[in-house]
């Protein structure tokens, strides 16, 4: 059984990343999250279920172990049968941190969802543990995941389909290889299908480390573009036919770069630090993030 007392009553971080980080050269992403979990006395479980690759999670276990954490254990989730392995349960019950890899979002989540082993994700983290994921395995943490879409700028109607993720944040969604797959629309899209929705898309080699207090700082080579859809009006998504554009009004959209601090709960920059952007608003004149 889980002990949720076990570790401290703060939720860890949640640590979405947008692909393709840098593991060799400079991995100040994958380093940040060592230390965050515990540095050399840090256990972290490696979860490779999204990805196609038979050593995915051989490889993560070398990186990990090159940057100093004590002990790295592989959770090869094969079968819904083995989210339910009280062997694979009880390493989720001591680690300190987990490592969901890439590959196929919408496969990382048929296979956990509603299995003790995504149980035991969710109610960890909320007593303590840390979970990040890259790629398929950041989009995967979202409660509303985006599993597929197409590319380009404007949003569109049927521009992006969504479907259940794993729950572990529930007010944003969140897309990877941002700028370099040309996301915004679907990211867009998808905040107009989700009341009060927010949207997180991350850049290639940038992370966005969420803490306890939903603050959001920026770790990595690129940028994070937030979508505020809180004020959002006059969605006609319903009204609109499949591939035309999809009039948005009262969204707020931010880029934040490396070392931007920013509060998701009440959509504020905390911190601009020293290359800090910030964007206005997209149909609205609301004043922009300085």
């Amino acid at each position: 059984m889980m002990r949720p007392g076990r570790k401290n009553a703060t939720r860890g971080f949640i640590v979405p990343i947008g692909g393709a980080e840098n593991r060799v050269q400079n991995p100040v992403i994958l380093r940040r999250f060592v230390k965050v979990c515990g540095g050399a006395r840090a256990h972290i479980a490696v979860i490779p279920t999204a990805s196609s690759l038979d050593d995915i999670g051989d490889r993560y276990e070398s990186v990990f172990s090159g940057l100093g954490a004590g002990r790295i254990t592989i959770l090869p989730f094969k079968s819904r049968a083995d989210c339910e392995s009280p062997k694979y349960l009880e390493v989720l019950d001591r680690v300190d941190g987990v490592f969901m890899t890439g590959g196929d979002q919408v496969r990382l989540a048929e296979m956990l969802i509603d299995t003790s082993a995504a149980q035991r994700l969710c109610g960890r983290n909320m007593h303590g543990m840390h979970i990040a994921g890259t790629s398929a395995g950041a989009s995967a943490m979202s409660s509303a995941m985006i599993a597929s879409g197409t590319s380009g700028a404007t949003p569109r109607a049927g521009m992006v389909d969504l479907a259940m993720g794993l729950g572990l944040v529930s007010r944003f969604v969140i897309d990877q290889h941002f700028s370099q797959r040309d996301r915004l629309g679907r990211l867009l899209t998808a905040v107009a299908s989700i009341p009060f929705g927010a949207g997180i898309g991350l850049d290639e080699d940038t992370a966005a480390f969420i803490g306890p207090d939903d603050t959001l700082e920026v770790v990595g080579s690129g940028s994070v573009t937030i979508i505020d859809g809180s004020n959002l009006r006059n969605s006609p998504a319903d009204l609109t036919r499949h591939g035309e554009p999809v009039g948005l009004t009262g969204v707020r959209l931010h880029i934040l770069t490396e070392g931007n601090l920013y509060n998701l709960g009440n959509h504020t920059l905390l911190h601009s630090g020293l290359a800090a952007k910030s964007h206005g608003t997209v149909g609205s004149n609301a004043a922009a993030l300085t």
